[in-house]
């Protein structure tokens, strides 16, 4: 018989979670329209003003900022040599590319050598993008019509940003809608400063949205399509792949190979729908994204920049640097999913993922931000630490144009290396900070903030729910879904905690969690 409080319970997780009831930070915030929405305060009450339409009005307005503070490139910044469009903070490669890569001149993407008079390098004679990223850009071209060289890059640029706004405006709404009970979490990618500081400077907006795509329909159970949004996502942008090998060492502990393999054969088809036509007929063209990034040396951004200007070695081997770093944290990564006494969620080990591979990648581009906000978002919705986060990445917004404009101006106004360095280790602070958070959230699930309410993986899809049949380490995780702690502890978990667990019986009986079938 279900009693009056298993009712409650169930009542409960059926009504979205408004931030203002669970994080103090959004709770404070709110005071300045009026506070917290009370216990029995009405919601929904205009079928118009849902959450979802909300968000997209934001990230719109947020988009438009994003934009206004390109003004001063746009006008002439783009089009100057010197330092003015570091010195705005407002670079963007899209107007620049439009004539570097041939858009211009009509020029077909991998197909049509680029002259070097053109590209202004002697090793990119073809478009060095994956073959999504560089259809997406082929058709922005065919939207922008001819005219005086510097009219043609702003329109470029102006048609981009229309496409990027609807990627935006989709990420949003993956985001939302990948958890049922969580739609206001996509409203901090709306708001996000890092979406507004850099949407428009790459491409990357693109393969983030078909990626936050893919894990909305896997969080629906969709496994064959999110196999495709993500296959479609890793042919825009190679980082995607990730996301394939967080989901593949969850279904490993779960047992849902099953459901990963039909993921990963719609993935595959999908990419290959995409490249062999271009690999086939274009051979060179379409290699020339991997070559690019196989022999592009240390660059902005990294760890590895630092390392190499501290200590005067080139570091001719930074590609096998960077790999044998980036397996190291992936394989950590996958212990902690196998030896967690909870199995994690997807959205947290899909940013592990990708957190290691930014750490240990040869460059870090400020719009590389973008690849981690929905995963963050997912990982561990709770304000303050996504604002400390992304306090970091505007700092080091500002200080990899201030060192560029340091390079390139005559006054050498701007950073010195030494402080350019400090940016970068603030940004890598930035997201060590926010990776030890999700780490300590899977080895203490009490702090998960999205399981304190009894909930296992509700961005998870097969997995949610799915018993344990390969843990590596201690038993599966037995205790309560989180403990009860006073007012303002644990990032001011709300009131009402349980105090017996959601989702063991009691007595023991089989409705309890079950240990797993091959424990090593």
């Amino acid at each position: 018989m279900t009693s009056v409080r298993d009712r409650e319970e169930d009542d409960r997780r059926e009504i979205p979670v408004r931030p203002t009831d669970e994080d103090p930070l959004a709770a404070a915030g709110s005071e300045l329209i009026g506070g917290p929405a009370g216990r029995w305060a009405r919601t929904g009450g205009h079928r118009w003003w849902n959450p979802l339409r909300v968000m997209v009005l934001v990230v719109i307005g947020m988009f438009a900022l994003g934009m206004v503070q390109k003004a001063s490139c746009y006008s002439d910044a783009w089009f100057q040599t010197g330092d003015p469009q570091y010195i705005h903070a407002c670079y963007s490669d899209i107007p620049h590319l439009y004539a570097q890569r041939g858009f211009a001149t009509d020029l077909v993407p991998y197909f049509d050598r680029i002259p070097d008079a053109v590209s202004g390098s002697p090793d990119i004679h073809y478009l060095e993008y994956p073959v999504l990223t560089g259809l997406f850009m082929e058709v922005a071209s065919w939207l922008t019509p001819h005219g005086t060289a510097q009219h043609s890059a702003q329109t470029y640029w102006m048609v981009n940003a229309g496409m990027l706004l609807i990627c935006a405006i989709a990420l949003v709404v993956c985001v939302a809608r990948t958890n049922r009970r969580r739609p206001w979490d996509g409203l901090f990618i709306a708001l996000s400063p890092a979406l507004a500081l850099t949407a428009t400077i790459n491409w990357d907006l693109f393969a983030v949205a078909l990626a936050a795509a893919g894990l909305m329909l896997w969080s629906r159970g969709r496994v064959g399509w999110a196999g495709v949004l993500l296959g479609l996502a890793t042919a825009a942008k190679l980082y995607p792949v990730l996301l394939l090998v967080a989901i593949f060492i969850l279904c490993v502990r779960a047992g849902r190979l099953r459901a990963f393999g039909t993921t990963l054969g719609a993935a595959v088809g999908a990419w290959l729908v995409v490249n062999a036509p271009v690999l086939l007929l274009a051979p060179h063209g379409w290699a020339q994204f991997y070559g690019f990034s196989r022999d592009r040396p240390t660059d902005y951004g990294s760890l590895w920049l630092i390392i190499m200007q501290r200590s005067g070695n080139p570091l001719s081997g930074v590609n096998a640097y960077g790999t044998a770093l980036m397996l190291l944290l992936c394989a950590g990564v996958a212990g902690l999913a196998f030896y967690a006494p909870r199995r994690p969620r997807l959205g947290q080990i899909a940013f592990l993922m990708v957190a290691a591979l930014l750490i240990s990648n040869k460059v870090y581009s400020p719009q590389y931000v973008l690849w981690l906000l929905p995963l963050a978002v997912l990982a561990r919705p709770r304000w303050r630490d996504l604002l400390i986060w992304q306090g970091a990445e505007v700092l080091y917004f500002l200080g990899i144009w201030m060192r560029l404009a340091y390079v390139t101006g005559t006054k050498h106004h701007g950073l010195t290396p030494d402080a350019y360095h400090l940016a970068i280790g603030v940004h890598l602070l930035g997201v060590l900070y926010f990776s030890a958070l999700v780490v300590r959230d899977i080895l203490r699930p009490e702090h998960d903030v999205l399981r304190q309410d009894g909930e296992d993986d509700p961005g998870g899809g097969v997995l949610d729910g799915a018993e344990d049949v390969f843990v590596i380490g201690p038993v599966p995780y037995e205790g309560p879904a989180y403990e009860t702690v006073p007012d303002g502890a644990h990032d001011g978990a709300h009131d009402g905690a349980h105090d017996d667990a959601p989702d063991a019986a009691p007595d023991g009986s089989e409705d309890g969690p079950q240990e797993p079938t091959h424990a090593v």
